[in-house]
């Protein structure tokens, strides 16, 4: 059972600090405190991760069928894809359960400890990210807010492959990286590089939202 629990735990809390994890021996304690018995057990550990990761549980947050369905779909689309897919982070857990920085659920990964990311890598990770929305499509026959962060990482990662890492042969060898401490509105290149880098993006986001709706 030690043996277990160390690699569950260790499973659990990818990237936490020695105070992270002290606070989760807290929590578990606590909750373990709270039904009156007497051993620490996993599913107090894993209560208290959840807790920690997405906040308090909103017990109280009323929401409808089609909402809860929904999300589950959404969630489920991206658990299914990266299953399925070579080169995405592991899954570790999905829960629709809302919570107060996961106002209808989350999914938690093993993050990738990679420090050199291939094309076809991030192509994957770009379709897995894409699984909550075709999910959605495929499965309601309807689209939803509930993509949004989803989408936004989608961009960055995509226009980073396209005008940051040199993956576009239309492009070519350039990168023009993203300053966010540069107060400068003027672009390093040309608005007809600036046109070719947009298409670029929209059509390998759309061949990976393509790719995703088939394999789900």
């Amino acid at each position: 059972v030690p043996s277990y629990y160390s690699q569950r735990l260790a499973a659990l809390t990818p990237g936490f600090s020695g105070a992270d994890i002290a606070n989760v021996c807290n929590e578990a304690a606590l909750f373990a405190a709270r039904t009156e018995e007497a051993q620490v057990t996993m599913d107090h550990f894993e209560a208290a991760i959840d807790r920690i990761i997405g906040g308090l549980e909103k017990k109280n947050k009323v929401i409808s069928k089609l909402q809860r369905r929904t999300v589950a779909y959404h969630e489920a689309g991206h658990a299914v894809a990266g299953w399925f897919l070579e080169h995405t982070e592991p899954l570790l857990k999905v829960t629709i359960v809302p919570r107060g920085t996961a106002a209808l659920g989350f999914a938690q990964y093993i993050p990738n400890e990679n420090l050199l990311m291939t094309k076809e890598q991030l192509f994957d990770m770009t379709c897995m990210t894409l699984g909550g929305r075709a999910a959605e499509k495929v499965l309601i026959g309807a689209i939803s807010t509930g993509a949004q962060d989803d989408l936004e990482k989608v961009t960055k990662m995509t226009y980073d492959q396209v005008a940051v890492y040199g993956f576009s042969e239309k492009v070519g060898l350039l990168s023009f990286p993203q300053r966010e401490d540069s107060f400068e509105t003027s672009k390093p290149y040309s608005s007809e590089t600036g046109a070719i880098i947009d298409n670029e993006v929209r059509e390998w986001v759309n061949k990976a939202y393509e790719r995703t709706i088939q394999l789900i």
